[in-house]
């Protein structure tokens, strides 16, 4: 099949592979119909986490079940799916804890920007949507495999509640679905802070009541300043830098909780602060297959439209184009079509 391979920092092609193939009884193979690109696939891409060369990448996707293993019971070929980033089984006593992305048979989606994407525990994970949907929900669709549930988890993680303050900071299509995880929970107030016009329009259009430019100590100011001096009730913290954390927990109020999704990147926790403010730090990697039920009768109702964060979709062929925007800050997301 054509799929996305990495090569080296900046070096994406796309390369025939092998076809992923059903290994287990549980696994499904999908026909990807579309895929996209993250903001953590950057890291390899600008050569901040080592790279396997010639090794596919991209891990959202949504699609057609191709072919099904022997012990998977709820889906079959010709089911349109979505496909969390993070495959689990559903029933070991992580993912009965709602812990599903720490499954003890965890797997990965490894060739989301591809023709096809293997599923390694398909009954656990895989949902399916009710018969093929309109053109028009696929990019909402496709944002269920990662970056709304990621928001989501954010939210659920640092313990937003209606009529409460939240602060989201990073405003890529993660920090964007926060924001609108944050307004669909009911909060009062819900501060984006953002530099960039364009996705500080999607963020009022999320339900953001502020916007915060400054960054540092300036846009801590600022935050203070809208919530009368007390700090957030709970912040997000979307982008997983030291900077990115230091900011979460400037503006965090005494006793509220900082919920991050960011992956980890030269990150130190302030713990004196955490412990003199007793300001917690709760999220991680997203339990995608958790989340997936209500946001799917969320978006299928038409409450959320999470898919207004792709702003640029490229063809398969075209990938690194893709790249190349979201690298350079000219798209929020790309959404791929093999």
């Amino acid at each position: 099949m054509r799929a996305t391979t990495i090569h080296a920092p900046r070096d994406i092609r796309v390369s025939e592979v092998d076809d992923p193939r059903v290994e287990l009884p549980t696994d499904a193979v999908v026909k990807v119909v579309a895929g996209c690109i993250c903001g953590s696939d950057l890291w390899p891409y600008r050569g901040e986490n080592d790279v396997v060369p010639g090794s596919t990448i991209g891990h959202e996707c949504v699609g057609v079940v191709e072919e099904v293993g022997d012990e998977v019971r709820s889906f079959r070929p010709g089911d349109f799916v979505v496909v969390p980033f993070d495959h689990c089984d559903g029933t070991c006593p992580h993912c009965l804890a709602g812990a599903h992305s720490a499954c003890v048979n965890l797997g990965m989606t490894t060739s989301g920007q591809a023709e096809y994407a293997r599923v390694t525990q398909a009954d656990g994970s895989l949902v399916a949507t009710d018969g093929m949907p309109d053109e028009s929900m696929i990019p909402s669709l496709l944002a269920l495999a990662d970056v709304m549930p990621t928001g989501w988890h954010a939210a659920v993680a640092a313990g937003v509640r209606e009529g409460g303050t939240v602060v989201v900071v990073g405003d890529g299509a993660v920090g964007l679905c926060g924001v609108l995880a944050a307004a669909t929970m009911g909060a009062e107030k819900v501060v984006a802070m953002s530099r960039h016009e364009p996705r500080q329009a999607i963020a009022r259009a999320f339900g953001a009541t502020h916007v915060v430019a400054e960054r540092g100590k300036e846009g801590a100011a600022a935050v203070k300043e809208i919530t009368q001096g007390v700090g957030a009730d709970a912040v997000l913290e979307c982008v997983g830098t030291d900077q990115a954390m230091g900011t979460a927990f400037a503006v965090a109020r005494p006793g509220s909780t900082v919920g991050f999704v960011g992956v980890p990147h030269g990150v130190e926790l302030p713990v004196r602060r955490m412990f003199q403010k007793n300001v917690g730090l709760a999220g991680g990697m997203a339990p995608v297959r958790r989340y997936l039920p209500e946001l799917l009768e969320l978006v299928t109702s038409g409450r959320i439209d999470p898919g207004r964060v792709f702003d640029s979709t490229v063809a398969l062929d075209d990938v690194a184009e893709g790249y190349r925007q979201m690298d350079q800050r000219e798209a929020i997301k790309v959404l791929v079509r093999p």
